[in-house]
């Protein structure tokens, strides 16, 4: 689930206090995880000793050891060394220079693409939302979270436009909806204020609401528009607040639905939603965009 887990008022805690300051930078919640994730690695790797303690030779000896025992790849080290540099220069306030360390010379693997008729295979084993979900991926070129954080007031029909939401890298961005996904989400979201009337109807409705837009927007989490495309087909319990509401569609649910339809297809490729996003991309490129 996307939504930040609270953290204790008034945690002395080093990494309460780092999530803390990550949450007051506006930083998008995966930016977070990964920030966090290197953090405590790179701790752990020399003895759980405190950052504040270390400097660059440490700094130097973590990145070094991801390539020559971990054997991580190029872009896999730049998050480690883009972790540990805003821990040093924007938390700490020590910035870390002249780094000296062992660089991955790990060869960039290509993206695996479908060709056309392969993802028409797949998504033709797919139905109902999870079909909805690929189409998008692969027409518009969405990544799958983004999909699956698309609301409704996100779809221009008018336009043909959807607007994605603190993507990658924190950033919107507008992408074109494809004429013969029109239909299809219409009625998608036809059966998402349906289902929102009927919460509404039991006492629920509402929807999480990103803290700084609740202050802002009290009433909110219960209009229409702010509801996923994408619904939960379960209420759930937001861990930060404890109010029972409905969530979007989880990932890893929609991922085993992708595996199942593309081994069905006969597809013996390592595939998966990215799969469909960069053959999207691929046939940009063939097409001359």
């Amino acid at each position: 689930m996307d939504i930040r887990t609270p953290i204790p008022p008034q945690s002395t805690r080093f990494l309460d206090r780092l999530r803390n300051f990550i949450r007051l930078r506006g930083l998008a919640y995966k930016t977070e995880q990964t920030y966090v994730f290197w953090i405590k690695r790179f701790i752990r790797f020399h003895g759980r000793r405190h950052p504040e303690t270390m400097g660059t030779a440490e700094v130097e000896a973590f990145l070094s050891h991801l390539v020559l025992q971990a054997n991580v790849s190029v872009g896999t080290q730049r998050v480690a060394l883009n972790s540990l540099i805003f821990l040093y220069r924007e938390f700490l306030g020590t910035p870390i220079e002249d780094l000296q360390y062992e660089k991955s010379r790990k060869p960039k693997k290509l993206p695996v693409v479908f060709s056309p008729e392969e993802a028409a295979s797949a998504i033709g084993n797919l139905e109902g939302e999870y079909k909805l979900v690929a189409m998008l991926i692969y027409g518009a070129g969405l990544r799958i979270n983004e999909v699956l954080r698309l609301r409704v007031k996100d779809v221009d029909f008018s336009m043909q436009q959807l607007i994605v939401r603190d993507g990658k890298g924190g950033k919107d961005r507008i992408t074109l909806l494809p004429d013969r996904l029109i239909g299809p989400l219409q009625q998608q979201i036809n059966a998402t204020l349906h289902l929102h009337k009927a919460d509404l109807a039991r006492g629920f409705g509402s929807v999480y609401m990103p803290a700084g837009l609740a202050r802002k927007y009290p009433n909110a989490s219960q209009e229409p528009d702010w509801q996923y495309v994408f619904p939960a087909p379960d209420l759930s319990v937001d861990p930060r607040s404890g109010v029972k509401r409905r969530h979007h569609m989880l990932d890893r649910t929609v991922q085993k639905h992708f595996r199942i339809a593309i081994r069905a297809a006969g597809i013996r490729k390592p595939a998966g939603s990215h799969t469909f996003r960069h053959s999207f991309a691929t046939r940009l490129l063939e097409a001359g965009y």
